[in-house]
């Protein structure tokens, strides 16, 4: 068990979370044996993080990668 996931920080499928490696923020699909696979709010491949590179996002995290997608002219999960 990792260090995350012994404090109970490791994301929940469905939740949105940071790659504490490059800031980016995506929605989390799923978590297999402590790796955790983030894709891109606007859609795209997704990428996988080690348990302990990831965090649950903060509300303004989410919020900011939301209107960065709205800016983007693509729509919400695509």
């Amino acid at each position: 068990m990792g260090v995350a996931e012994e404090k109970g920080t490791v994301p929940v499928r469905g939740s949105f979370a940071v790659d504490a490696r490059t800031g980016e923020v995506g929605e989390v699909m799923d978590v297999i044996e402590g790796t955790v696979w983030l894709r891109p709010p606007r859609g795209g491949c997704e990428w996988e993080v080690p348990g302990a590179s990831a965090r649950p996002a903060t509300a303004g995290e989410v919020l900011s990668a939301k209107v960065a997608q709205a800016n983007s002219g693509q729509r919400w999960g695509r």
